[in-house]
């Protein structure tokens, strides 16, 4: 039980509805780069990451890419599934590797529409990804991509347990919609002012304070809501 609880949705459930859902509870290993869904296709089922981070792309026809979003342990993949939409036009990609629980999504359905306490916490954490959304498009269209870079560290950090990343820099500028270029010379400044330590894919935060320091307002934003949403006192 206590495991289930390093997914922040599962562990702000009431016990008598963990219980409910932990049989047909199955974790899994993401690995990295590993799909969960594509666009346009039906979930089969939906994750709930524990150390893992999972990634919400738009894929142009072209094969260019822009993140929307990120979900990990605060969170769910397969939002679609319950809201009615079944399909999304995004993609989601495994950024950090690590486990999550599935969950067939008919099961997450059906405890959605009872109309309970997981109904009132999965509209909470949709309202907060929406913010997400929203913010990350204004700061990809009004902010630089160093600004740009540091909300997507941050965002990254407060979903993993640890202070380091793995990740490329042309996987950061998919991530980011921006020419890999760009991405190096940004991680160069954060570097070279001692905030993170970028060697061969793999980042380590330094001075996360120094990097709240320097990133813009959308980071603020979108924390604020997540706090605000998924209260363990307010959502029950």
């Amino acid at each position: 039980m206590l495991e289930l609880q390093q997914n922040a949705l599962l562990g702000l459930l009431p016990e008598e509805d963990l219980a409910h859902l932990l049989p047909h509870l199955e974790q899994v290993t993401l690995s990295l780069g590993q799909s969960l869904s594509e666009s346009g296709r039906q979930m089969s089922h939906v994750y709930f990451p524990l150390d893992s981070i999972v990634s919400l792309l738009c894929v142009m026809e072209d094969g260019a890419s822009t993140e929307i979003a990120v979900v990990g342990y605060e969170g769910v993949v397969g939002v679609s599934l319950f809201m009615g939409g079944e399909t999304t036009p995004s993609r989601a990609i495994v950024q950090s590797a690590g486990k999550a629980y599935r969950l067939k999504g008919q099961l997450l359905k059906n405890e959605f529409y009872r109309a309970g306490p997981m109904q009132r916490l999965l509209l909470r954490y949709t309202q907060a990804l929406l913010t997400q959304m929203a913010q990350t498009a204004v700061c990809n269209r009004h902010h630089s991509v160093d600004q740009q870079l540091c909300r997507w560290l941050l965002l990254s950090l407060d979903r993993l347990p640890g202070d380091k990343l793995i990740m490329t820099q042309e996987l950061i500028a998919n991530m980011l919609g921006v020419r890999r270029e760009g991405v190096t010379e940004s991680a160069g400044k954060l570097q070279r002012a001692g905030l993170i330590s970028y060697n061969r894919g793999h980042i380590t935060i330094i001075d996360r304070p120094g990097l709240e320091k320097r990133v813009c307002e959308c980071y603020a934003v979108v924390k604020r809501e997540y706090d605000r949403l998924l209260n363990h006192h307010d959502v029950m």
